[in-house]
């Protein structure tokens, strides 16, 4: 029963209404040392790690790397969810709008790659650390839970929630801890 560790980016340098892809602040990469020293003592053995391809995730994830003298694959998959705005300030209130409801309000675009992200996860055929985001972890615990609101849980930057893909099916093992964090 491979088990999926999904990790949240640490705290971003800028948010997403001043940035398209910020790496990490000084307090985000605190927070990525602590959950690599986390990790490497609760896992017996380095097991595969996966990236999403945004810079918060790829830092992240690099502190884990480090730690095992290994390499993340990168999987678009677990980005965070695609806006389909250019404009910095009106992709946040676009942002804020769809948080506030359910997953089937959502256009068929967002609904395909929530299904793409649920079916990746599910694909892990062995224990796996994925570095992801704020809203991709959302995905995954509704899916699990069969919760449709978009946001069902605010994880913290840092923190690590699991599940179990037995037989093809998600489940719930630990949410991560929450926190009241901005969404980067």
């Amino acid at each position: 029963m491979p088990t999926v560790y999904m990790v949240r980016h640490g705290r971003a340098a800028a948010s997403f209404a001043n940035h398209r892809d910020p790496g990490l602040d000084d307090v985000g990469r605190r927070q990525a040392e602590a959950t690599a020293a986390a990790l490497d003592a609760e896992l017996a053995a380095p097991i595969p790690i996966r990236s999403s391809p945004l810079a918060r995730a790829q830092e992240t994830a690099a502190a884990l790397t480090a730690r095992w003298g290994s390499e993340a694959t990168i999987e678009p998959r677990i980005a965070e969810i695609p806006a389909p705005i250019e404009d910095l300030r009106e992709r946040t209130v676009w942002l804020r709008k769809v948080m506030a409801g359910p997953w089937t309000a959502l256009s068929e675009d967002l609904l395909r790659w929530r299904q793409e992200m649920i079916d990746c996860v599910l694909g892990f055929e062995t224990d796996t650390v994925a570095f992801c985001h704020f809203v991709a972890i959302n995905v995954i615990v509704g899916a699990a839970t069969g919760d449709d609101r978009l946001i069902a849980f605010r994880p913290h930057n840092g923190s690590v929630t699991r599940f179990s893909t037995d037989g093809g099916e998600l489940t719930l093992l630990e949410l991560g801890s929450e926190g009241s964090t901005r969404v980067n």
